[in-house]
């Protein structure tokens, strides 16, 4: 899998979109700094052990989430692109394998629109997991919100 991120048809893509109501540099320094990070990414009853947090392009992110009942699933990712406070994309070296770019649009002082891109390679890659992360992907977005009341 390439560097530059993929230019996909709507297929390949699973896209989740929230708008919430805290600042851009709030959610961005929720998304940048691993403090807060592995304390809300993934589903709801999901844990992180962080590995290496390395936020730069080209970049390395090692994390396992740990599963509420049981599993831990290893996740190795690598930081493709970063526009502070507009943009990050990153992509799995573990499967399945996949990139994920995220853009924060600024609505208003405190309204942040976030947009959750999934990007596959081919549309059979992308409809494996459509019918399981796109409500793990809104559970990802309540447990953001939760955390950035305390930011």
């Amino acid at each position: 899998m390439t560097t530059e991120i993929l230019v996909t048809a709507p297929d390949c893509e699973i896209v989740s979109t929230r708008t919430i109501n805290f600042s851009r540099e709030l959610v961005y320094r929720a998304w940048t700094e691993p403090n807060h990070l592995k304390n809300w990414w993934g589903p709801a009853g999901f844990t992180n052990t962080f590995s290496e947090f390395d936020f730069r392009v080209g970049g390395r992110w090692s994390f396992i989430m740990h599963g509420p009942d049981k599993g831990n699933y290893p996740n190795e990712c690598e930081f493709i692109k970063i526009e502070r406070p507009s943009l990050i994309a990153w992509k799995r070296h573990s499967k399945p394998l996949f990139q994920v770019l995220a853009t924060f649009e600024e609505l208003e002082a405190e309204k942040t629109k976030i947009v959750f891109k999934m990007l596959f390679e081919t549309a059979n890659e992308c409809g494996k997991l459509r019918p399981f992360v796109v409500d793990k992907n809104e559970e990802n977005f309540n447990r953001l919100e939760r955390i950035l009341e305390h930011l």
